[in-house]
């Protein structure tokens, strides 16, 4: 049940960078305003500048009443080091003005949480001609991944790639030529949805072969079913809403302070440094599917989106990702 789990309060050097895609909602904002609680700059990726700057007044607020309230007694901080930046992850060219922005400001990065996602969506194509599930999930944070690693790697120890996936991915399957879903007459949302979830196992498990000896691990997780905008695709689907309503009843959906409960455990907890393509659920290690697990589809994946994202890495990008490095 999602009121036994729990993460543990550290104290976070302010100088520690964290960078999280979708925190201005759900369960990436509580993941970064308990980040930021614990001391930690967090910078949150957000598509919407209202509502970006709405969920730093909002966590600033919250902050200043767990304070006034007698919560935070032991915090002398008097406000957040949260700030915000702005990426569309259904577009790869706002994604590159985002990862160009981040470059440009000098910062460091010892945390990225690939957290942004969209659920269950109809079949549609972004700009750039992918399904949305995919590229959104996936790809574009993908990008930001593969142009912020010199970043991270530059950055001291103790660097984290954390991967916001699902159990959704047990239901997923991987297919190259239906990769895309144009060529189904019947597109499924839950299994096109469990593949971009699964996408990020893959990429997981691919990233820690070529990080080996590196500052920069990689976990990915479930952060359990949780009450929270991911949801919203479920109001013209019966089905999906029924089975949100009947978890309720019985507990099993979360909360979203119970939600980051794994995220934040990943993010921060001392004990899991160097623990590296481990897949979380519950903030305990589990097993991901044995498709996820599958070296051959995970090299053709990677190999595919490479494809993708040609005309957005530079040859720096494209090594980087491609080397083994024993760089410390």
């Amino acid at each position: 049940m999602g009121s036994t789990l729990s993460f543990p309060i550290v104290q976070l050097p302010e100088d520690r960078i964290f960078l999280i895609t979708g925190g201005n909602t759900g369960i990436g904002y509580e993941t970064a305003k308990q980040i930021a609680t614990m001391g930690g700059h967090v910078i949150i990726a957000c598509r919407n500048e209202v509502k970006a700057k709405a969920a730093v007044e909002k966590m600033q607020q919250e902050f200043q009443g767990a304070r006034k309230d007698g919560k935070l007694s032991d915090i002398t901080r008097e406000k957040l080091n949260v700030q915000y930046m702005i990426v569309d992850l259904a577009s790869l060219k706002s994604t590159m003005a985002f990862i160009e922005n981040f470059i440009a400001s000098g910062n460091p990065l010892h945390v990225l949480i690939c957290n942004a996602g969209i659920g269950f969506a109809p079949r549609s194509y972004t700009e750039d001609g992918y399904e949305s599930m995919f590229q959104v999930n996936y790809l574009s944070q993908f990008l930001i991944m593969a142009h912020l690693l010199p970043v991270m790697k530059r950055s001291g120890d103790d660097c984290r790639i954390i991967l916001v996936s699902s159990i959704a991915h047990k239901f997923a399957s991987f297919c190259m030529s239906t990769i895309q879903g144009k060529e189904v007459s019947n597109f499924n949302r839950m299994k096109y949805y469990g593949n971009s979830k699964m996408y990020q196992i893959m990429q997981m498990y691919s990233m820690v072969r070529r990080l080996q000896g590196s500052n920069i691990t990689v976990t990915a997780l479930h952060p359990g079913i949780v009450d929270s905008e991911l949801s919203r695709n479920f109001q013209d689907r019966f089905y999906y809403k029924h089975i949100y309503t009947v978890g309720r009843l019985f507990g099993v959906v979360r909360n979203l302070y119970q939600g980051s409960a794994t995220s934040l455990t990943c993010a921060v907890n001392p004990e899991l440094r160097g623990t590296t393509g481990v897949y979380f659920v519950d903030a305990k290690p589990a097993t991901s599917s044995r498709e996820s697990r599958n070296t051959e589809y995970q090299e053709q994946l990677w190999k595919y989106t490479l494809d993708c994202l040609k005309d957005y890495l530079t040859d720096d990008a494209i090594m980087g990702l491609k080397e083994v490095t024993s760089e410390r």
